[in-house]
Protein backbone atom coordinates (compact mmCIF):
# COMPACT_ATOMS: atom_id res chain seq x y z
CA UNK A 1 0.00 0.00 0.00
CA UNK A 2 1.47 3.33 -1.06
CA UNK A 3 1.61 6.16 1.47
CA UNK A 4 -0.66 9.21 1.21
CA UNK A 5 -0.07 10.92 4.56
CA UNK A 6 2.82 10.98 7.01
CA UNK A 7 2.56 12.91 10.28
CA UNK A 8 5.82 13.37 12.21
CA UNK A 9 6.17 14.81 15.73
CA UNK A 10 2.97 16.83 15.38
CA UNK A 11 2.31 19.17 18.31
CA UNK A 12 -0.36 21.77 19.00
CA UNK A 13 -0.21 24.06 22.00
CA UNK A 14 -2.82 26.62 23.03
CA UNK A 15 -1.24 29.44 25.06
CA UNK A 16 -2.86 30.37 28.37
CA UNK A 17 -0.35 32.91 29.59
CA UNK A 18 3.27 33.83 29.02
CA UNK A 19 4.52 30.70 30.78
CA UNK A 20 1.58 28.30 30.44
CA UNK A 21 -0.11 26.42 27.64
CA UNK A 22 -2.49 23.54 27.05
CA UNK A 23 -0.72 20.68 25.29
CA UNK A 24 -3.57 19.41 23.09
CA UNK A 25 -1.30 17.30 20.88
CA UNK A 26 2.18 16.39 22.10
CA UNK A 27 4.46 15.06 19.38
CA UNK A 28 2.53 12.30 17.61
CA UNK A 29 3.62 10.40 14.50
CA UNK A 30 1.73 8.05 12.18
CA UNK A 31 1.18 7.32 8.51
CA UNK A 32 -1.89 6.63 6.35
CA UNK A 33 -1.93 4.64 3.13
CA UNK A 34 -3.88 5.23 -0.07
CA UNK A 35 -7.37 3.76 0.34
CA UNK A 36 -6.81 3.03 4.03
CA UNK A 37 -8.95 3.96 7.04
CA UNK A 38 -7.19 4.78 10.30
CA UNK A 39 -9.46 4.93 13.33
CA UNK A 40 -8.44 7.51 15.93
CA UNK A 41 -9.97 6.89 19.36
CA UNK A 42 -9.61 8.04 22.95
CA UNK A 43 -11.46 9.82 25.73
CA UNK A 44 -12.88 13.32 25.24
CA UNK A 45 -10.03 15.81 25.46
CA UNK A 46 -7.40 13.38 24.22
CA UNK A 47 -6.60 15.52 21.17
CA UNK A 48 -8.34 13.58 18.38
CA UNK A 49 -10.25 16.47 16.80
CA UNK A 50 -7.29 18.82 17.19
CA UNK A 51 -5.13 16.29 15.35
CA UNK A 52 -7.62 16.08 12.49
CA UNK A 53 -7.88 19.84 12.15
CA UNK A 54 -4.12 20.29 12.22
CA UNK A 55 -3.75 17.73 9.42
CA UNK A 56 -6.20 19.77 7.32
CA UNK A 57 -4.49 23.00 8.43
CA UNK A 58 -7.73 24.33 9.85
CA UNK A 59 -5.55 24.78 12.93
CA UNK A 60 -1.90 25.75 12.60
CA UNK A 61 0.42 23.13 14.14
CA UNK A 62 2.87 24.41 16.74
CA UNK A 63 5.56 22.07 15.42
CA UNK A 64 6.08 18.91 13.41
CA UNK A 65 5.54 18.05 9.77
CA UNK A 66 2.54 16.84 7.76
CA UNK A 67 3.45 15.37 4.39
CA UNK A 68 0.33 14.90 2.26
CA UNK A 69 0.51 13.48 -1.25
CA UNK A 70 4.27 14.09 -1.27
CA UNK A 71 4.04 17.74 -0.11
CA UNK A 72 4.85 19.08 3.36
CA UNK A 73 1.71 21.16 3.79
CA UNK A 74 2.97 22.80 7.00
CA UNK A 75 5.24 24.92 4.79
CA UNK A 76 2.58 25.98 2.26
CA UNK A 77 1.44 29.57 1.96
CA UNK A 78 -2.22 30.56 1.65
CA UNK A 79 -2.43 30.36 -2.15
CA UNK A 80 -0.74 26.97 -2.40
CA UNK A 81 -2.82 25.62 0.49
CA UNK A 82 -6.03 26.84 -1.13
CA UNK A 83 -5.22 24.83 -4.25
CA UNK A 84 -4.64 21.76 -2.09
CA UNK A 85 -7.99 22.07 -0.28
CA UNK A 86 -10.04 20.06 -2.78
CA UNK A 87 -7.79 17.04 -2.13
CA UNK A 88 -8.52 16.93 1.62
CA UNK A 89 -11.91 17.43 3.19
CA UNK A 90 -13.76 17.21 6.51
CA UNK A 91 -17.09 15.65 7.53
CA UNK A 92 -18.42 17.38 10.64
CA UNK A 93 -19.98 15.82 13.72
CA UNK A 94 -23.30 17.71 13.69
CA UNK A 95 -24.98 17.23 10.30
CA UNK A 96 -27.59 19.99 10.43
CA UNK A 97 -25.32 22.52 12.14
CA UNK A 98 -22.69 22.07 9.41
CA UNK A 99 -25.09 23.00 6.58
CA UNK A 100 -26.04 26.54 5.58
CA UNK A 101 -29.79 26.79 6.30
CA UNK A 102 -30.24 29.23 3.38
CA UNK A 103 -28.72 26.95 0.76
CA UNK A 104 -30.49 24.13 -1.02
CA UNK A 105 -28.91 20.71 -1.32
CA UNK A 106 -28.00 21.55 -4.92
CA UNK A 107 -26.21 24.78 -3.93
CA UNK A 108 -24.49 23.11 -0.97
CA UNK A 109 -23.00 20.34 -3.08
CA UNK A 110 -22.06 22.66 -5.95
CA UNK A 111 -20.27 25.24 -3.78
CA UNK A 112 -16.96 23.34 -3.40
CA UNK A 113 -16.88 22.80 -7.16
CA UNK A 114 -17.47 26.50 -7.81
CA UNK A 115 -14.61 27.38 -5.45
CA UNK A 116 -12.37 24.80 -7.13
CA UNK A 117 -13.11 26.38 -10.51
CA UNK A 118 -12.24 23.36 -12.66
CA UNK A 119 -15.63 22.30 -14.02
CA UNK A 120 -18.20 24.01 -16.23
CA UNK A 121 -21.72 24.63 -14.95
CA UNK A 122 -23.02 21.55 -16.78
CA UNK A 123 -20.17 19.41 -15.45
CA UNK A 124 -20.87 20.67 -11.92
CA UNK A 125 -24.52 19.67 -12.24
CA UNK A 126 -23.51 16.20 -13.42
CA UNK A 127 -21.05 15.83 -10.55
CA UNK A 128 -23.70 16.88 -8.02
CA UNK A 129 -26.09 14.21 -9.32
CA UNK A 130 -23.31 11.59 -9.28
CA UNK A 131 -22.49 12.51 -5.70
CA UNK A 132 -26.12 12.26 -4.59
CA UNK A 133 -26.22 8.73 -5.98
CA UNK A 134 -22.92 7.99 -4.27
CA UNK A 135 -24.43 8.78 -0.85
CA UNK A 136 -27.70 6.96 -1.52
CA UNK A 137 -29.97 9.91 -2.41
CA UNK A 138 -31.59 11.03 -5.66
CA UNK A 139 -32.49 14.19 -7.57
CA UNK A 140 -35.66 14.77 -5.51
CA UNK A 141 -33.37 16.10 -2.75
CA UNK A 142 -31.82 18.86 -4.89
CA UNK A 143 -34.30 21.61 -4.03
CA UNK A 144 -34.59 20.85 -0.34
CA UNK A 145 -33.21 23.02 2.47
CA UNK A 146 -31.49 21.60 5.59
CA UNK A 147 -34.61 22.09 7.72
CA UNK A 148 -36.49 19.75 5.37
CA UNK A 149 -33.95 16.93 5.79
CA UNK A 150 -33.87 14.13 8.34
CA UNK A 151 -30.67 13.82 10.39
CA UNK A 152 -29.70 10.85 8.22
CA UNK A 153 -30.24 12.79 4.99
CA UNK A 154 -28.41 15.81 6.39
CA UNK A 155 -25.37 13.71 7.29
CA UNK A 156 -25.40 12.12 3.84
CA UNK A 157 -25.38 15.60 2.32
CA UNK A 158 -22.49 16.50 4.62
CA UNK A 159 -20.62 13.42 3.41
CA UNK A 160 -21.52 14.26 -0.20
CA UNK A 161 -20.22 17.81 0.16
CA UNK A 162 -16.88 16.42 1.36
CA UNK A 163 -16.65 13.97 -1.56
CA UNK A 164 -17.96 16.14 -4.39
CA UNK A 165 -14.42 17.30 -5.32
CA UNK A 166 -13.21 13.67 -5.21
CA UNK A 167 -10.60 14.24 -2.47
CA UNK A 168 -7.80 11.84 -1.65
CA UNK A 169 -8.19 12.29 2.12
CA UNK A 170 -11.31 12.82 4.23
CA UNK A 171 -11.27 13.39 7.98
CA UNK A 172 -14.47 11.99 9.47
CA UNK A 173 -14.97 13.70 12.84
CA UNK A 174 -17.57 11.72 14.81
CA UNK A 175 -19.81 11.40 11.71
CA UNK A 176 -22.20 8.89 13.34
CA UNK A 177 -22.54 10.32 16.85
CA UNK A 178 -25.87 12.08 16.19
CA UNK A 179 -27.49 9.05 14.53
CA UNK A 180 -29.38 6.05 15.88
CA UNK A 181 -27.99 2.55 15.40
CA UNK A 182 -29.87 1.68 12.20
CA UNK A 183 -29.06 4.95 10.48
CA UNK A 184 -25.47 4.72 11.72
CA UNK A 185 -25.01 1.33 10.11
CA UNK A 186 -26.45 2.62 6.81
CA UNK A 187 -24.08 5.60 6.81
CA UNK A 188 -21.09 3.36 7.45
CA UNK A 189 -22.19 1.28 4.45
CA UNK A 190 -22.20 4.47 2.37
CA UNK A 191 -18.73 5.47 3.56
CA UNK A 192 -17.26 2.04 2.88
CA UNK A 193 -18.92 1.97 -0.54
CA UNK A 194 -17.37 5.32 -1.43
CA UNK A 195 -13.95 4.10 -0.38
CA UNK A 196 -14.32 0.96 -2.48
CA UNK A 197 -15.32 3.00 -5.52
CA UNK A 198 -13.01 6.02 -5.21
CA UNK A 199 -10.07 4.70 -3.17
CA UNK A 200 -10.31 7.56 -0.67
CA UNK A 201 -8.26 7.49 2.55
CA UNK A 202 -10.05 8.19 5.84
CA UNK A 203 -9.01 9.41 9.26
CA UNK A 204 -12.02 8.19 11.25
CA UNK A 205 -12.31 10.00 14.59
CA UNK A 206 -14.88 8.42 16.88
CA UNK A 207 -15.90 7.33 20.37
CA UNK A 208 -17.96 4.54 18.81
CA UNK A 209 -15.57 1.60 19.10
CA UNK A 210 -17.98 -0.75 17.33
CA UNK A 211 -18.05 1.55 14.30
CA UNK A 212 -14.28 1.98 14.49
CA UNK A 213 -13.79 -1.78 14.46
CA UNK A 214 -16.09 -2.18 11.47
CA UNK A 215 -14.66 0.52 9.23
CA UNK A 216 -10.97 0.83 10.15
CA UNK A 217 -7.99 -1.07 8.77
CA UNK A 218 -5.85 0.14 11.67
CA UNK A 219 -6.60 1.88 14.95
CA UNK A 220 -4.56 4.51 16.81
CA UNK A 221 -5.34 5.20 20.48
CA UNK A 222 -4.74 8.65 21.96
CA UNK A 223 -4.43 9.62 25.59
CA UNK A 224 -3.79 13.19 26.77
CA UNK A 225 -2.32 14.33 23.46
CA UNK A 226 -0.13 11.25 22.90
CA UNK A 227 -0.48 8.19 20.71
CA UNK A 228 -0.11 5.27 23.10
CA UNK A 229 -0.78 2.39 20.69
CA UNK A 230 -1.37 1.79 16.98
CA UNK A 231 -2.07 -1.55 15.33
CA UNK A 232 -4.15 -3.41 12.72
CA UNK A 233 -7.75 -3.37 13.91
CA UNK A 234 -8.44 -7.02 14.66
CA UNK A 235 -5.00 -7.49 16.21
CA UNK A 236 -5.59 -4.57 18.56
CA UNK A 237 -9.06 -5.73 19.58
CA UNK A 238 -7.70 -9.22 20.25
CA UNK A 239 -4.62 -8.18 22.26
CA UNK A 240 -3.78 -4.72 23.64
CA UNK A 241 -0.23 -3.78 24.58
CA UNK A 242 -0.91 -0.61 26.58
CA UNK A 243 -2.93 -0.51 29.85
CA UNK A 244 -5.04 2.39 28.61
CA UNK A 245 -5.89 0.51 25.40
CA UNK A 246 -6.91 -2.47 27.54
CA UNK A 247 -9.22 -0.31 29.64
CA UNK A 248 -10.74 1.44 26.63
CA UNK A 249 -11.46 -1.71 24.62
CA UNK A 250 -12.65 -3.77 27.58
CA UNK A 251 -15.70 -1.49 27.63
CA UNK A 252 -16.85 -2.85 24.25
CA UNK A 253 -19.61 -5.42 24.59
CA UNK A 254 -18.69 -8.80 23.02
CA UNK A 255 -20.51 -9.95 19.88
CA UNK A 256 -21.48 -13.21 21.58
CA UNK A 257 -23.75 -12.34 24.55
CA UNK A 258 -22.65 -15.56 26.28
CA UNK A 259 -19.09 -14.24 26.57
CA UNK A 260 -18.44 -13.26 30.21
CA UNK A 261 -17.64 -9.59 30.77
CA UNK A 262 -14.20 -8.79 32.16
CA UNK A 263 -13.89 -5.00 32.27
CA UNK A 264 -10.80 -3.17 33.45
CA UNK A 265 -12.01 0.15 34.80
CA UNK A 266 -9.35 2.85 35.07
CA UNK A 267 -9.46 4.72 38.36
CA UNK A 268 -8.14 8.16 39.22
CA UNK A 269 -8.35 11.58 37.61
CA UNK A 270 -7.05 12.43 34.16
CA UNK A 271 -3.91 14.58 34.64
CA UNK A 272 -3.97 18.22 33.62
CA UNK A 273 -3.07 19.06 30.02
CA UNK A 274 -1.50 22.36 31.16
CA UNK A 275 2.28 22.32 30.70
CA UNK A 276 2.40 18.52 30.29
CA UNK A 277 5.47 16.74 31.63
CA UNK A 278 7.76 14.63 29.47
CA UNK A 279 6.67 11.38 31.07
CA UNK A 280 4.12 8.68 30.42
CA UNK A 281 0.81 10.59 30.63
CA UNK A 282 -0.94 7.46 31.94
CA UNK A 283 1.46 7.11 34.88
CA UNK A 284 -0.89 8.27 37.65
CA UNK A 285 -3.66 5.85 36.58
CA UNK A 286 -1.59 2.82 35.59
CA UNK A 287 -1.44 -0.34 37.76
CA UNK A 288 1.87 -1.38 36.16
CA UNK A 289 3.77 1.89 36.58
CA UNK A 290 7.31 2.06 37.91
CA UNK A 291 9.66 4.96 38.57
CA UNK A 292 11.08 4.49 35.08
CA UNK A 293 7.74 5.62 33.62
CA UNK A 294 8.20 9.19 34.91
CA UNK A 295 11.73 9.66 33.54
CA UNK A 296 10.49 10.40 30.01
CA UNK A 297 7.72 9.55 27.56
CA UNK A 298 8.31 5.89 26.62
CA UNK A 299 10.03 5.06 23.35
CA UNK A 300 7.69 3.20 21.01
CA UNK A 301 8.11 -0.57 21.12
CA UNK A 302 7.35 -2.76 18.10
CA UNK A 303 5.03 -5.48 19.38
CA UNK A 304 4.55 -7.01 15.93
CA UNK A 305 4.52 -5.96 12.30
CA UNK A 306 2.62 -2.62 12.08
CA UNK A 307 1.85 -2.81 15.82
CA UNK A 308 3.66 -0.45 18.19
CA UNK A 309 3.02 0.78 21.69
CA UNK A 310 4.35 3.44 24.03
CA UNK A 311 4.62 1.22 27.10
CA UNK A 312 7.73 -0.35 28.61
CA UNK A 313 5.54 -2.90 30.43
CA UNK A 314 3.74 -4.28 27.37
CA UNK A 315 5.13 -7.80 27.86
CA UNK A 316 4.02 -7.77 31.51
CA UNK A 317 0.56 -6.59 30.50
CA UNK A 318 0.18 -9.56 28.15
CA UNK A 319 0.43 -11.96 31.11
CA UNK A 320 -2.28 -10.31 33.23
CA UNK A 321 -6.07 -10.55 33.00
CA UNK A 322 -8.28 -7.54 33.59
CA UNK A 323 -9.21 -8.80 37.06
CA UNK A 324 -5.51 -9.13 37.92
CA UNK A 325 -4.87 -5.56 36.77
CA UNK A 326 -7.77 -4.36 38.91
CA UNK A 327 -6.33 -6.23 41.89
CA UNK A 328 -2.91 -4.61 41.39
CA UNK A 329 -4.60 -1.20 41.30
CA UNK A 330 -6.56 -2.03 44.45
CA UNK A 331 -3.37 -2.95 46.28
CA UNK A 332 -1.74 0.32 45.25
CA UNK A 333 -4.73 2.38 46.32
CA UNK A 334 -4.76 0.60 49.69
CA UNK A 335 -1.25 1.83 50.40
CA UNK A 336 1.25 -0.51 48.78
CA UNK A 337 2.89 1.70 46.18
CA UNK A 338 0.23 4.40 46.57
CA UNK A 339 -0.10 7.20 44.07
CA UNK A 340 2.17 10.17 44.39
CA UNK A 341 0.61 12.86 46.54
CA UNK A 342 -1.94 10.54 48.20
Amino acid sequence: MSELLRVTDLAKRFPISKDSYVGAVNGISFELGVGETLGLVGESGSGKTTTGRCILRLLEPTSGSIVFDGVDITTLGDDALRKMRSKMQLVFQEPLASLNPRRTVSATLAEPLVLEGKLSKRERQERVLETLQLVGLDSTSLGLYPAQLTSSEAQRIGVGRAFVTRPKLVVLDEPTSALDSTVRAALLDVIQGIQAELGTSFLFISHDLTAVRRISHRVAIMYLGRLVEIAPTEELFAQQSHPYSRALLSAVLPIDPRTPLDPFVVEGEIPSAVNPKDECPFYSRCPLRTDECIERFPVYVDVADSHRTACIHSSDLATKSNSELAAVWGNRSAGRGALEGT
